[in-house]
């Protein structure tokens, strides 16, 4: 969700409870703000957590990763699906990649914070290297 949009809604929620039930209403908007936010952290620790577990940079197969990706996703929603943390390719543009045990690489770019490129590189065959 934009961020706008996001924070538009909680003055609305805060403003309309404020309309509706005074000073009570402010704080049962400002409650459900703060649930909100809690729920989006804890969702971000849950993944990080997850994504702590594995190696970095290392995927089961970054074919399959390389299908599953969308333009506009956030690199959150990116460790969600790759359940690692990616090796760092450069900071401007930012880049990040994840390799799978056969040698192919998936390089993400993002700007904005969103996925914006993505292209897969696969390993030479053995025999091919001459």
């Amino acid at each position: 969700m934009n961020p706008i949009v996001g924070w538009g809604l909680a003055v609305v929620a805060i403003a309309a409870g404020y309309v509706g039930w005074g000073w009570r209403g402010v704080i049962l908007g400002v409650t459900v703000i703060v649930f909100w936010l809690l729920l989006q952290f804890s969702r971000s620790l849950r993944v990080l957590k997850r994504a702590a577990g594995n190696p970095v940079g290392h995927v089961d197969s970054a074919v399959m990763l390389h299908s599953k990706l969308q333009a506009g996703m956030t690199l959150l929603q990116v460790l969600t699906l790759t359940r690692s943390l990616g090796t760092r390719l450069s900071e401007t543009p930012e880049r990040w990649g994840w390799a799978d045990p056969g040698g192919a690489r998936v390089n993400l770019e993002f700007a904005a914070g969103k996925l914006q490129h993505w292209a897969l590189e696969r390993a030479e065959p053995e025999g091919a290297a001459s």
